[in-house]
C-alpha cells in the first residue's frame, strides 16, 4: 500500500486490484454512479483486470487514490486527480459509498488532493466538471474552493466545470 496524503479524518492511498470487490461494490449503486456516464463493472474479475491495467500512477505519478477512514480502516470510496494528456489538464475526482454522504468526507479528501496538486504536484490549476443536477458534487467543489468557469459536457450531459488555480488555493488557507 502506498500512502500518498492524510487529512484530519482520513488517509488517501493507492488503489489496488486487492481493492476489487470493494469498487466492484462501489459501482454497483445506480445513485452512485448516476452522474458518472459509467456503466458497473461486470464483475469483480473484470473489476480486479482494469485496476491491474491502471497505468496512471506509473505514468503520470498521481491517479484516483483510495480514501481510507483513519478511525476503523474502512474503505469510503476514491478521490484523486486526473491528468489528460489530450487536453493538457488536471480534474478533481471523487466517489464514495451512499452511506459515507453527507459527513464531509468528499469534501475534506477533495481539500487535501488540491493541496498535493498544488504543491506536491506543482501543477498550475486545477478544474471539476459536474452534470448540471448533481448538486451534492457542485457543493462539495464550492467548499473545497473551486469556482464556476465555463459550460462543457460531461460523459455527452450538460455540465458545469469549476476551477482553482495555485494562487487562489493559497490564498484560501489559513
Amino acid at each position: 500500500m502506498k500512502k500518498i496524503l492524510e487529512t484530519e479524518r482520513l488517509v488517501l492511498r493507492e488503489i489496488e486490484p486487492t481493492d476489487a470487490e470493494v469498487l466492484y461494490n462501489l459501482n454497483l449503486d445506480p445513485e452512485v454512479i448516476r452522474y458518472t456516464g459509467d456503466s458497473p463493472f461486470a464483475s469483480v474479475a473484470e473489476t480486479e483486470t482494469f485496476l491491474t491495467n491502471y497505468a496512471d500512477y506509473r505514468k503520470f505519478g498521481y491517479g484516483r487514490w483510495g480514501v481510507i477512514r483513519k478511525e476503523d480502516d474502512e474503505f469510503l470510496g476514491w478521490c484523486g486527480l486526473k491528468y489528460h494528456p489530450d487536453e493538457n489538464y488536471t480534474d478533481l475526482g471523487y466517489r464514495f459509498f451512499r452511506k459515507f454522504w453527507g459527513f464531509g468526507y468528499a469534501t475534506e479528501a477533495a481539500k487535501g488532493c488540491l493541496a498535493y496538486g498544488f504543491n506536491k504536484l506543482n501543477l498550475d490549476y486545477l478544474i471539476g466538471t459536474v452534470m448540471h443536477e448533481n448538486l451534492s458534487s457542485v457543493n462539495v467543489l464550492e467548499k473545497a474552493g473551486l469556482q464556476y468557469w465555463k459550460e462543457d459536457l460531461c460523459e455527452k450531459h450538460p455540465a458545469q466545470v469549476y476551477r482553482i488555480n495555485k494562487a487562489e488555493f493559497q490564498n484560501l488557507q489559513p
